[in-house]
């Protein structure tokens, strides 16, 4: 898999009346490869959704430099799709309008069909053939998180940008929504980048964590490779070497040489 993403010296400031700046993150340099899935975990206000906002195009990076493809990312873009923990769906369209908005905007060009072949195919992507009639208020939490994943991917983008998708939710939906992330992931082959404070889920979807330090002048503490082959069967994985190594690494990263007491 060739690098296709990546982040030259990123330091993020920000400004504070009569006092000096506050270094939200500082020194990270990253090399992500086109369809790899990475976790960014870390102890709260390590940085994470500072750097997965400036990746996004919502922030700018003080210093340093973000290239997509050998091009600078200085803004949004559609190839960069972001699904938050909050699903932002618009809550006076269906489930199946709320995604063909947004192909209509990107994808202006496609024809009645096209366009409905589209927004039917990332639809049933989801499971959600069933619900697609349906407005937000009447579907669950999970349900409303799998139409924004539904509605991020239909606009086709390269990288696709989760912060902490599925913190808000219960146990058992959760793991539904991750084995569908993984099944997807691997229809549509494109890049996914995830914020979690989960160590189980960040072993469980991920070929790579990038463990930040604590803020603040947060940076990449390390990066673990995960060598666990796809698909992935979390039962099965309770009981793998690689899984157990990979999560003590993480529990000794974050509860050990980075242990933070106020959370």
């Amino acid at each position: 898999m060739s690098k296709f993403l990546s982040l030259e010296n990123i330091e993020k400031r920000f400004p504070i009346p009569g006092k000096d700046d506050y270094v939200a993150v500082t020194d990270v340099n990253l090399e992500i490869k086109e369809n790899e899935i990475i976790s960014i975990i870390g102890h709260s206000g390590c940085g994470k959704s500072t750097l997965l906002n400036m990746i996004s195009g919502l922030d700018a990076q003080t210093e340093g430099h973000i290239l997509l493809e050998n091009k600078h990312v200085d803004g949004p873009g559609p190839e960069r799709a972001v699904v938050f923990q909050n699903h932002s769906l618009l809550p006076w369209l269906s489930v199946y309008q709320n995604i063909e908005m947004a192909v209509k905007k990107v994808m202006p060009e496609l024809s009645s069909a096209e366009l409905r072949e589209r927004v039917e195919k990332f639809v049933s992507m989801v499971n959600l053939d069933h619900a697609k009639d349906k407005l937000p208020n009447e579907i669950s939490g999970g349900m409303k998180q799998r139409v924004g994943i539904a509605r991020a991917l239909s606009i086709k983008p390269k990288v696709l940008l989760m912060d902490e998708p599925f913190g808000a939710l219960d146990s058992l939906t959760r793991a539904n929504l991750q084995e569908h992330l993984m099944r997807i992931q691997q229809n549509v082959k494109n890049t996914v980048i995830i914020i979690t404070h989960d160590i189980d889920e960040a072993v469980l979807l991920s070929d790579r964590v990038i463990m930040m330090t604590n803020g603040p002048d947060a940076t990449i503490g390390e990066i673990l490779e995960v060598n666990l082959k796809r698909p992935r069967n979390r039962v099965e994985l309770q009981s793998d070497p690689e899984y157990i190594r990979c999560r003590e690494a993480i529990l000794s990263f974050l509860y050990e040489k980075f242990a933070k007491d106020d959370e």
